[in-house]
Parts: C-alpha cells; sequence; structure tokens
C-alpha cells in the first residue's frame, strides 16, 4: 500500500523545501570540519559557504510559517549539527569573513589608541612648555596619557611609559590641587615625558613586522 506524505501539490513542495533544508544544514556542518581540518582552502569554504547561506536564507524565508525556528527544527531531526547552526542561524557569514572582519576592527582600533597616545604625549609636554605646572593641571593629562597607554595591548606591562606614569600620578596624588611642581619636577617629568615617548614609538610595530 502507498503512503502518501502529502495531499496536493502544495504540501508536496514544502516536504522537499524541508528536504532541502535538512540537506543543507547537514552540507553545512561538513563544510565547517573539512575547512577547520584543512581538507579544503579558505577560498574553496568562503565560495561553497555564501552559496549555502544564501540558500539557507531563501529556504528559511520560504518555510517562516512551516519552520519558525529552525534550531527546533535541527532538534527535532537530531541533526546534531552545531557548527552548521553557528554559521548559518548565528554568524550568517563564512569564518573567513568573520575573521578578516574580527582583523580589521582590531587594526582599526589599536590606530586609535596609537592615535590617542601620542595626542596625550603631545599635549602633556606643550603643558610643561606653557608652565602648566598646578597639580589640578597636571594630574588630569598624565591620567590621560597613563589611561591611553593602558589600553593598548601591544605594549608590555612594565613598558617605560606605563611605569613612569603611574611614578608621577603616585606623587601627584600625595599634593594638594593648588600645589604646583618646583622647575626641577617640571624638568624631569618633561624628560620623563620624552623619553617615553621616544619608547613608545621604537615600540610600534612597522609595516614588516
Amino acid at each position: 500500500m502507498e503512503v502518501k506524505l502529502w495531499n496536493d501539490k502544495r504540501e508536496r513542495v514544502m516536504y522537499d523545501n524541508l528536504a532541502d533544508l535538512f540537506a543543507i544544514i547537514k552540507a553545512t556542518e561538513k563544510l565547517e570540519k573539512a575547512y577547520v581540518r584543512d581538507i579544503i582552502s579558505a577560498s574553496e569554504y568562503e565560495e561553497e559557504c555564501q552559496k549555502l547561506i544564501a540558500q539557507f536564507k531563501t529556504l528559511s524565508s520560504t518555510l517562516k510559517d512551516a519552520v519558525p525556528n529552525v534550531e527546533r527544527f535541527h532538534d527535532t531531526y537530531k541533526m546534531d549539527c552545531p557548527a552548521s547552526l553557528n554559521r548559518l542561524v548565528t554568524s550568517g557569514v563564512p569564518a573567513t569573513v568573520e575573521y578578516r572582519a574580527a582583523a580589521a576592527m582590531s587594526t582599526a582600533s589599536s590606530a586609535a589608541v596609537v592615535a590617542e597616545c601620542v595626542q596625550n604625549f603631545i599635549t602633556a609636554m606643550d603643558s610643561l612648555k606653557l608652565s602648566m605646572v598646578a597639580v589640578d593641571q597636571v594630574h588630569p593629562v598624565l591620567s590621560d596619557l597613563s589611561s591611553s597607554l593602558n589600553k593598548l595591548s601591544i605594549l608590555p606591562v612594565d613598558f617605560e611609559g606605563k611605569t613612569k606614569m603611574s611614578e608621577w600620578l603616585s606623587r601627584l596624588s600625595k599634593m594638594g590641587a593648588a600645589d604646583e611642581l618646583t622647575e626641577q619636577q617640571a624638568r624631569q617629568l618633561h624628560f620623563d615625558l620624552d623619553s617615553s615617548y621616544n619608547s613608545f614609538m621604537a615600540a610600534l610595530p612597522t609595516d614588516g613586522s
């Protein structure tokens, strides 16, 4: 006796689409594993993954009433495809694209912090040249510089600029807001800032490193 899974053409199309969705999820899982195991190249992976993601998005839209929740569909049929779910549902882009975006963001973020550090070094040295030597004038400037240096992950914990700024901030915190640095102290601070700035510039990676 022949058992029909559908009653009309519309239901048949739906079951065909469900089968395609199942196949796409399974294929994406295999693709993710092949990429992780270095069985295929990054360019091959990205091309195939883009296709599967596009097909998945189209089918998901078509099946939005029949399959409102892809994770539930995955669990119902005991598919065991966690990498596929992450790629198709959570991420929505190939891993290669994801990593490039993360690297670009990291580079852009580092560049912004480097610019901030340079600006804070210049501001601190210029302030001393303008005889702004009161504690309530010097402390905020050094605090900003110290904060920006600590944001930059490429600098070691014991970087000269970090330790010197920390020492100066500790010294200033023991003084009154209206107190002023002596000429000798101001000269030493400027020397420390100049020395730290040179060390900072030397610590930055070059294009070839």
